[in-house]
């Protein structure tokens, strides 16, 4: 056996191990037709990011859940890779150019993506390289990314296809526009915040009447096509059809009719601007109104707003009211919260805004996927996801799929001179359909010019767990075949839409399949004041500092100490010194079995005991984890697992076998009982491994001497066994004796060193005969006798039976009966309240059997406690 050292240096051990795994290619895994596949392909962080706590608890389960399925015997495979992140990249990129004193509209295209692609190269593997710090048990030979040739095949072969199936499509629509990314960005990426502003009233005035509306945008007044109002609104009947100017700018506008105006809200009056709101762009269309955008791209006001051209639209806001205030237009003022778009990655205020862009027609395509989330034939963990992913996809719009930017998939559209498209894999292609089509047979490639847009980002990672395996390039290759589906998916709920939906419509439409099993969404890791962790409020520690100061063991569980699927997980840093707690807990346990010295002396009866008693625990809690596992309740199995360590092994088994010490020296534990405990200690390194690869791998190379280039890692995971019910109930009555012991001990502020007698009055003796070695070395008894009559002494009752200690001249007789007392009249008031439960006919009818049996035995085993306590009573006089 290895010595370990005195305390557990975790950096040097995770260094050695994690070294030692790569080496022998552990993680590595090709098709093995004779072996189960377990897949997990990994959220592809941003080649931007580095690693948040999120990511923290996200790819912990990930390693959990893989390195289970390894000690299973199953091919496991997690792929890793990296996320191109169009919007995210390019700003950064950007950034750092403006630093250097370049500008990108100085730059041709090809020049900025070569600082993209160097940027990539230099930052984009930072999160990876970090997750090994975690003990993360990825393919690393099979890590992708998103713009990699292959990968980008596949995007531009997907976008020919639907397009040619006629399920892509481009034209004018109402978008989300970033006025600071100058892109479109997705509903999903908008996020919305309450807002404080003013609410501006406004009169036009006309020949026959004037109108007030109230708005929050008066810089878009200038954008206005119609005033409308409820056609059952009496104020305003005569006005229907008559015309009012736009103040300042004095265009005329029409007031009309339509039942979509409130007439409750705001003053009834709506003013109808199609091109900067997406209800407006409706109501316009239904009335055929003029759309007028008066915005540009970085939202400014532009030569059609006739007035304040150039200004920014919130400073354009102010000096619009002033101008209305000056011309007797404005009526009022109004403090007013309401909620506004915000985007997702630089934080602008989101512009609706008529667009050219690319759409996916999502209707057909997503009708499978929403089916068969709905009937479960894939899980959503926990379900009640299953309301949100369906109000989603029953509703869902179509996706506006290009990007007005240059890092990412560039759109394979090439247009003609006269404008006409042709959507191609290549330009070469685009102009074979050119001649072919058009019989134009002497257009050459210089006549063709490929559309600037990119697709969003998310046009390629919903291909992830197809594309990650070549699946495109070669729809029947081995890694395909294989590995596809994918078992389980580990991700957050807010890309629940943005990626896992998309995900399964591309799995059903190019697969024909689901792509995974089962997903587990995680939740927000938040502060202590529930605040979601972000380097913007500096409330989230640095992972990377974490480990370091905890070891990545502890800080794994601690992440996932309390972090219920779908539920928010409330971190606090004491979780991860409870993990690095836990990791010493361990450490020197094992330095105490190894400090032990060996005899050839036969097993104590006691020692057999202890040891049928914790293979029977250990059997029953590797039923319980196995059952977490297969629910995916992750927190639970692991606190199974903790438990079973901290408290039955290291603190109740460890102390019930332990050598006697004489003269400061511990005595020799005998072969039997060491080798026993040596397996049982392997078996639990075992069923902790996936939560703690490090130690768990430390420590077992140390129990015993391995064969090279062996590790825990495809050591088999426990099973579990027979359980002896009857044994454990044995031992809970044990623990239970010897905790009451060492409470009156206390009490009576007894030396723990003074031996007690017991006495025990019971039908079952047999039972106590049996655990009588435990019970006199773990309580310190020095004789126990079994009596039929009262015996001097403090009396406690244990399921049923009645035990005494002579404490002598520690023992207060008024004292005594006072406590007796007080637990005889909690127990009469608990078998009141049953008898009352058991007599309520609705309860008795309605409850099912277990539950009633369960309640009888209550009141038989209070029946049974009353008797005792009343007997112990009167023996006190």
């Amino acid at each position: 056996m290895a010595e370990i050292s005195k305390t557990y240096n975790p950096k040097e051990i995770e260094d050695k191990w994690y070294k030692y795994w790569i080496d022998n290619q552990y993680f590595k895994s090709k098709p093995n037709p004779d072996k189960e596949p377990y897949t997990i392909v990994i959220p592809p962080p941003n080649v931007t990011g580095v690693l948040h706590m999120g990511h923290m608890l996200n790819n912990t389960i990930q390693d959990v859940l893989t390195r289970k399925a390894r000690m299973e015997g199953k091919e496991a495979c997690w792929v890793p890779g990296t996320d191109h992140a169009s919007i995210a990249t390019e700003a950064k990129v950007v950034a750092m150019l403006k630093e250097q004193g370049i500008n990108k509209a100085d730059l041709s295209r090809d020049e900025f993506l070569k600082y993209c692609w160097e940027w990539t190269e230099k930052y984009g593997g930072i999160i990876l390289q970090q997750l090994r710090k975690l003990g993360a048990s990825c393919d690393w030979d099979r890590t992708r990314f998103t713009m990699e040739p292959s990968l980008y095949d596949a995007v531009i072969d997907v976008f020919v296809d639907l397009h040619n199936k006629g399920d892509i499509y481009r034209g004018h629509r109402m978008v989300n526009w970033d006025p600071q990314a100058k892109t479109t960005v997705s509903d999903e990426e908008v996020i919305m915040k309450d807002v404080q502003q003013k609410l501006y009233y406004i009169r036009y005035d006309g020949a026959e009447g004037s109108v007030t509306i109230a708005t929050t945008r008066p810089e878009t007044i200038m954008a206005d096509a119609a005033i409308c109002v409820n056609p059952a609104d009496e104020r305003f009947q005569d006005l229907i059809g008559k015309k009012v100017k736009i103040p300042l700018i004095n265009r005329e506008i029409t007031i009309i009719a339509d039942e979509y105006v409130t007439m409750e809200f705001g003053t009834g009056c709506l003013k109808v601007t199609p091109a900067h709101d997406q209800n407006d762009y409706a109501l316009g269309q239904k009335h055929g109104l003029e759309i007028i955008d008066i915005l540009t791209d970085e939202g400014k006001l532009n030569e059609k707003a006739l007035i304040l051209i150039g200004e920014d639209r919130f400073v354009a806001r102010k000096k619009v009211a002033k101008l209305l205030a000056e011309s007797g237009n404005l009526v009022k003022e109004e403090d007013y919260k309401s909620t506004v778009g915000t985007s997702e990655r630089t934080g602008a205020i989101i512009e609706p805004k008529i667009s050219l862009q690319w759409f996916l027609k999502m209707k057909r395509v997503s009708e499978p996927a929403l089916e068969n989330v709905m009937n479960d034939t894939i899980q959503l963990i926990p379900p009640k996801f299953k309301n949100t992913y369906n109000h989603w996809m029953a509703n869902v719009r179509d996706w506006c799929i290009s990007r007005q930017l240059w890092w990412g998939h560039r759109i394979p559209a090439f247009y003609m001179p006269d404008g006409t498209c042709i959507v191609a894999k290549t330009k070469q292609e685009a102009l074979k359909i050119a001649r072919e089509k058009y019989q134009l047979f002497a257009l050459s490639e210089q006549d063709l010019t490929q559309d600037e847009d990119v697709l969003d980002t998310w046009f390629s990672s919903w291909l992830w767990p197809i594309s990650v395996f070549d699946g495109f390039k070669d729809p029947d290759n081995e890694d395909i075949n294989y590995y596809y589906p994918t078992n389980d998916l580990v991700t957050a709920p807010e890309i629940l839409f943005f990626w896992v939906a998309r995900m399964i419509i591309a799995g059903y439409e190019y697969k024909g399949t689901y792509p995974f099993k089962n997903v587990y969404l995680t939740g927000i890791v938040r502060d202590k004041q529930g605040r979601k962790m972000s380097k913007s409020l500096g409330n989230s520690p640095d992972p990377i500092e974490l480990i370091e100061k905890y070891g990545a063991d502890g800080v794994r569980t601690g992440m996932l100490f309390s972090s219920p699927a779908g539920n928010d997980l409330p971190f606090d840093e004491k979780l991860c010194e409870q993990g690095r707690n836990f990791s010493n807990k361990i450490w020197n346990a094992f330095r105490l079995i190894q400090g032990w010295e060996t005899s050839t002396e036969v097993a104590s009866a006691s020692n057999k005991l202890a040891v049928s008693w914790f293979k029977t625990k250990m059997n029953k809690v590797v039923a319980e984890t196995l059952d977490h596992y297969n629910k995916f309740r992750m927190s639970d199995a692991l606190m199974s697992t903790y438990n079973l360590i901290w408290d039955d092994f290291c603190s109740l088994y460890l102390e019930m076998i332990k050598p006697a010490y004489v003269d400061g020296k511990g005595l020799p534990i005998d072969q039997e009982t060491y080798d026993a405990t040596l397996e049982i200690f392997d078996e639990l390194m075992r069923l902790i491994h996936p939560w703690m690869p490090f130690i768990s791998e430390e420590l077992w190379q140390s129990i015993k001497e391995r064969s090279s280039n062996d590790s825990i890692c495809l050591a088999e995971f426990p099973k579990g066994g027979e359980v002896n019910e009857s044994l454990l109930a044995d031992f809970e009555l044990l623990f239970e004796i010897v905790s009451t012991v060492r409470n009156t001990r206390n009490s009576k502020q007894i030396s723990p060193k003074e031996a007690l007698p017991l006495a025990v009055k019971t039908e079952n003796q047999a039972r106590y005969e049996t655990l009588s070695g435990l019970i006199k070395k773990m309580a310190n008894i020095s004789d126990i006798q079994y009596v039929s009559d009262k015996t001097d002494g403090m009396s406690f009752v244990i399921k049923g039976d009645e035990l005494t200690i002579d404490l002598g001249k520690n023992l207060d007789i008024e004292e005594e009966k006072a406590a007796l007392q007080k637990d005889l009249d909690y127990i009469l008031g608990f078998k009141k309240s049953t008898e009352a439960k058991l007599s309520n006919e609705r309860f008795v009818q309605n409850a099912k059997p277990d539950i009633i049996e369960k309640e009888r035995q209550k009141l038989i085993d209070a029946e049974t406690k009353i008797k005792a306590l009343e007997e112990a009573l009167a023996k006190l006089g």
